[in-house]
This record gives structure tokens, sequence and C-alpha cells, in this order.
């Protein structure tokens, strides 16, 4: 069985490698060119799955990334140049791994993050390992910025940008909890703390009213009692009452107005 699997790949390579050859043969006027490139891109599009398939646990489809090696694929059928003695597979390869890097430096960032941060987290990235298998610990900031020769303090950014590639769901658990979500960790809008600068505005325009004003303003709405409760208090019927708070918060605005 494993034979039989060898001969058919071998056989693909082989009319793979035919197809390119056809392609490069054909002269730039040759009117079958357009065709000849299409079968060569097809016949090694197997070629572009394998190399996307490296990169299928960074978070994203392998369709996606099938999608982005193929262009790397397109790219070196175009430029493929036989005479200079190289396989096309050894040049077609590095074009569609550094076309797939590509894509997940400039485009899989759900934040943006300028390109000197994002090279610097993956530099990050590949020294944390290595400085653990050489000094046998996690490695400090200070191992990571003299091991890649830059300051502390980018290494921190370099680091604090790690959660601008990938973003998590409201609706994963909270990190400890079994039943509790992102979402409901998140606060509310305040609409009493959007209040206080009229609240602050207020209580000083009130001190300008008269004192039998601010006497019945703070009887209803401090100490909630009803109009008929303030006028059995100070003595005057229960219409008077409201008069007198129509014409206090008439002049409230009024004051309002005139400051702002």
């Amino acid at each position: 069985m494993i034979s039989v699997l060898t001969e058919t790949m071998i056989d693909a390579d082989q009319q793979a490698d035919d197809a390119m050859r056809r392609f490069c043969e054909a002269a730039p006027e040759d009117p079958e060119r357009p065709r000849l490139r299409e079968e060569a891109i097809a016949a090694y599009a197997p070629l572009a799955r394998r190399a996307a398939i490296k990169f299928q646990r960074r978070g994203e489809d392998i369709e996606d990334l099938v999608q982005v090696a193929l262009i790397g694929l397109i790219k070196s059928v175009d430029r493929y140049d036989p005479a200079r003695g190289v396989h096309f597979v050894h040049y077609a390869v590095p074009t569609m791994i550094g076309e797939l890097k590509r894509h997940f430096r400039d485009k899989a960032w759900t934040v943006r993050v300028n390109r000197g941060l994002q090279e610097l987290h993956l530099h990050i990235i590949k020294a944390v390992p290595e400085l653990s298998q050489q000094l046998q610990r996690t490695p400090t900031i200070a191992d990571i910025a003299g091991y890649l020769h830059v300051d502390e303090e980018d290494v921190r950014q370099g680091m604090r940008c790690a959660g601008a590639y990938t973003t998590r769901s409201l609706n994963d658990l909270v990190p400890g909890s079994d039943d509790i979500e992102l979402s409901e960790m998140m606060g509310a809008q305040d609409r009493q703390l959007e209040l206080v600068p009229d609240r602050l505005a207020l209580r000083e325009v009130v001190t300008r009213l008269p004192e039998r004003e601010q006497e019945i303003l703070r009887l209803r709405f401090m100490d909630n009692l009803t109009q008929a409760e303030i006028a059995t208090m100070i003595g005057v019927s229960q219409m008077h009452v409201s008069r007198l708070l129509t014409k206090a918060f008439e002049q409230l605005k009024e004051m309002l107005l005139a400051d702002d």
C-alpha cells in the first residue's frame, strides 16, 4: 500500500514538472501559453495546500491559508526562470511560505499594530523557548532583551501586543469560572454618572432661588412629599404650591440656559 502511494506521488510530481516545463518552453506570443500557465498552477496546487497546512494551527481557516499559498504559487510560476538552474519546487516553496508569513504579519492581527512591534513580537515568541532551553528556566524580560539586543521596554511592548493578535469571544468563560461569561463582567453605561455635571450645575443655581422656593423643592424632591402635604406644612393651598413649583422650574431653566 505504501509503495502504491509513493509511486502515485512520484507520478504526480513528474506530471507537475512536465506541466511547468511546457509552460516555460512556450514563447511569450504563443496563444497556448495562458492555458499552459493554468495547467502548471493546477498541477502544483497540492504543493500549496501542503505549505498551508504547516500554518493551520494559528487560528485561521485552512482554506483561507490555501488561497494565500496559491497566491505565492502564482507569483512563483510567473517569475520562475529555469535558466538559473534551480528546481521550480525549491523556488516555489520559500515563496509560498513567505506569502503565508506576510499574511500573518500584516493581516491576521485583530487590532492593528505597527510593523516593528509585530516583528518584535514574533522574535520574542521564537526567543522564549530557545532561552528556556539554554537557561533551564523561564527567561526574564532582561534575558529576552539581552538575547534580542533590544531595550527591556521594547520587550514589554512586544509582549503586550500579543493580545492584539487574536481576540476572545464575549461568550468565553472567565478564567477560573465554570459559568460566568466575559460579557457578564463588562460594565454597563452609567446614566447616573453622566448626570453628575448637570446635577452640579443645578445645585449651584438652586441656591439663587428665593428661600421659600428652595424649601418647596427640597420637600418635593428630597423628602418626596406630595403637593398636598407641602401645602399643609407651609400653610398655603395645593394650587399655590403647584404655581410656586412651576415658577421655580422656569427660573432654574432660565438660569441654566444663561450659564450655558
